[in-house]
């Protein structure tokens, strides 16, 4: 073989290797591009379901206070009962 052929051979194989890494590394871009959007994905429907948990925490802490006020109330009205004659259930 002569120096041109060599060197024909050598660039080819430098081309074709050229290629291939530019092709892997293509393929992991494209992969962490999909990992980094489900990823937000994730980190959105956590924030959301956060978002419902202490919107339903609020409303239990405001149904506990309406059953204390309203036990209150209850022994109220029976103390007033009894206080008036009355027999309470």
């Amino acid at each position: 073989m002569d120096a041109t052929t060599i060197g024909s051979v050598i660039a080819l194989v430098g081309v074709l290797s050229g290629s291939v890494v530019a092709y892997l590394g293509k393929r992991g871009e494209n992969a962490t591009t999909r990992w980094n959007s489900e990823l937000d994905q994730v980190q959105e429907e956590r924030d959301k379901l956060r978002e419902q948990l202490t919107a339903r925490d609020q409303k239990i802490e405001q149904l506990l206070e309406q059953r204390i006020a309203d036990r209150e109330e209850n022994a109220l009205l029976r103390i007033r009962l009894i206080n008036m004659g009355g027999d309470p259930p």
